[in-house]
């Protein structure tokens, strides 16, 4: 577990390195260092989030659940520790597709929170599910060097199944 948290950490480094797009890498490319710790900081935050909803959503902790979901949606560091310039900066430097990932992320998080408020297991569970796959088009889109396993899917290699 440790070792996947710690890979995690990184994650957003990683993503301000991919060249998959030439627009989108020099977007990122040209953050300050101190956005990236910044960043890598929230990504660590929202993966331990996401890994501590589980037990709470398996046993029917909706107000856990609500709680770090609210966490998640208010974006445990960004929002706190960000300047004005430094947000005009993410803004203007990381590529559109990111930040509209990152926002529709951060609704869906806002709807866990409403619905594990109402106790609605069965739509927690599928607000669960929208966050957790949006991590997986972000890594794909984003990171496919750093998360493999995105290399040789079929939408990459040109085979339909």
């Amino acid at each position: 577990m440790k070792n996947i948290i710690s890979k995690s950490i990184v994650f957003l480094i990683i993503v301000f390195s991919v060249n998959s797009y030439a627009n989108d890498q020099d977007g990122v490319k040209a953050l300050s260092p101190e956005i990236r710790g910044l960043l890598s900081q929230e990504m660590k935050a929202i993966q331990k989030g996401m890994i501590s909803i589980i037990p709470e959503l398996a046993s029917g902790n909706y107000e856990a659940v609500s709680k770090i979901a609210k966490q998640i949606k208010e974006s445990f560091i960004l929002k706190r520790k960000l300047t004005k310039e430094q947000k005009k900066e993410l803004k203007h430097k990381l590529p559109t597709t990111f930040i509209e990932m990152d926002r529709e992320f951060h609704k869906d998080a806002g709807m866990l929170m409403h619905v594990a408020k109402m106790k609605n297991g069965e739509l927690a569970n599928y607000y669960y599910f929208k966050m957790s796959n949006a991590c997986i088009k972000c890594h794909s889109k984003f990171a496919k060097h750093r998360f493999p396993a995105f290399s040789s899917t079929k939408e990459d290699s040109g085979h339909h199944h």
